[in-house]
């Protein structure tokens, strides 16, 4: 155990608070074996190039509310971003080895035709003009570095001047006046802050790449997404094509917005319409499959819901599910079984959204419940219906939000019925070619469903 003194702190690496000694358990957070040691860099007189006694100018709260967005040329993207990339802000990109980061941002960029300066702190100049020539990026206003010291960039955007930087990675990237290694707490921290200070110091926005690790969190301290005003997640299936880039923060815009592309040998193609892409290979008149529009951030999705039941071969009876959480699946069979009848303790239950698609939204409990119920009837669910609704533990459905924009989407890829809540028929008028089946239990849906 490292020895505290006057010029050494604590730091967590799980929420980034410091504390003056060391303590087996992080007093803010509760989590063990997270606290290490960190040297705080030397003081070089100065701060951000100014003097101590040196005050900074007042500026008008009205002129900086008139900046505008910086356009990507993607839509996908610059809706999941809230309209763009505002000027002066910070933005984490992160996600797992391969998934098309890099690629991702060389195609921000290039869309963006500002001065830009993109510093691959992993792959030399070389192999990121290999890439750019693949996607067919030949931007004049794009400048590239291979510096991975963050004093020497920092002089690089001095001269450069960008509109737009891209550091990829901040794991690589690191500060020679501590002694830690790259990729380490306390050099993410001091690199992070360093550019957080520039870019709202001189205007300029910031595209951080970072890493994820094997638990899905991007590598690091925490306080790291806390410190960037924006966080994107890149997430897909090695098995699909596709890849979604959700946002789950945005201090200028909405959160869990998603975006949703096509990995091609070009690059990242612009996928408008999900609905169509995840229902695709939609098979009708099948037991155990059942539609819901799922909300994701402002956009609602088609999800095909599917579920198997089978007996058990072994004594303890499995339950496996993908994209959907495995808790709220027992808690939803076992509603099913103590509301309906319908015995689940002695069979095996898969539930799988197709295609790799993972959602929070508890409106989904309607559709998996009814999904389960039809393979364990061996009974397929009325065609063109979708099913929406949040189930309660005595089996009531409980109404959820944006109704509209979900009735909406299943209107217009040719859905003729929607079983909804009874709490959200109020004032409701269905679209033209939807019939709507309001009702307040399970047992009532499923006399519509089946």
């Amino acid at each position: 155990m490292a020895q505290s003194s006057s010029k050494t702190i604590f730091l967590c690496n799980s929420c980034g608070n410091e504390f003056s000694k060391w303590h087996g358990q992080c007093p803010a957070c509760r989590e063990w074996g997270t606290l290490s040691e960190f040297s705080p860099p030397k003081s070089r007189g100065k701060t951000n190039g100014r003097s101590p006694r040196e005050t900074v100018q007042l500026k008008s709260l009205s002129r900086q509310s008139n900046r505008k967005r910086i356009l990507s040329g993607l839509e996908e993207v610059d809706r999941v971003m809230g309209g763009g990339m505002l000027p002066g802000s910070m933005i984490l990109l992160g996600g797992q080895p391969g998934i098309g980061k890099s690629t991702l941002a060389l195609q921000i960029v290039s869309g963006c035709d500002q001065t830009t300066l993109y510093v691959s702190a992993e792959e030399s100049e070389e192999q990121l003009a290999l890439r750019a020539e693949r996607l067919g990026v030949t931007s004049e206003h794009l400048h590239v570095s291979g510096e991975n010291e963050i004093v020497n960039i920092l002089e690089q955007v001095s001269v450069v001047r960008p509109l737009i930087l891209v550091v990829d990675s901040i794991q690589t990237v690191y500060n020679e006046d501590l002694d830690s290694l790259p990729g380490s707490v306390s050099q993410i921290r001091d690199c992070g802050q360093q550019l957080l200070n520039a870019c709202k110091q001189n205007g300029f926005t910031v595209l951080v790449v970072g890493h994820v690790t094997k638990e899905g969190y991007i590598a690091g301290p925490k306080m790291l997404e806390h410190m960037v005003d924006t966080v994107l997640y890149m997430e897909g299936d090695e098995r699909y094509d596709h890849r979604i880039l959700r946002c789950t923060k945005n201090r200028f815009g909405a959160t869990n917005e998603v975006g949703i592309f096509h990995m091609t040998s070009n690059g990242l193609d612009e996928v408008t319409n999900p609905s169509e892409l995840f229902l695709a290979e939609r098979t009708t008149n099948t037991a155990g499959t059942s539609i819901f529009p799922s909300m994701e951030g402002s956009r609602p999705i088609l999800v095909e819901v599917q579920a198997l039941v089978s007996k058990a071969n072994f004594g303890t009876p499995q339950r496996n599910a993908n994209g959907v959480d495995i808790r709220r699946l027992a808690m939803l069979l076992a509603v099913l079984e103590k509301r309906l009848g319908h015995i689940m303790g002695m069979n095996d239950v898969f539930v799988n959204l197709v295609g790799g698609l993972k959602i929070q939204d508890p409106a989904a409990d309607l559709a998996i419940v009814a999904a389960v119920a039809s393979s364990n009837k061996d009974m397929a669910i009325m065609d063109e219906t979708v099913i929406i609704g949040e189930v309660g533990l005595a089996g009531e459905v409980r109404s959820v939000a944006k109704i509209d924009q979900r009735l909406q989407e299943a209107t217009a890829l040719g859905f003729t019925n929607a079983v909804i809540p009874k709490g959200n028929m109020k004032n409701k008028k269905a679209p033209k070619g939807l019939k709507i089946h309001g009702v307040k239990t399970v047992q009532e849906a499923f006399k519509y469903i089946f």
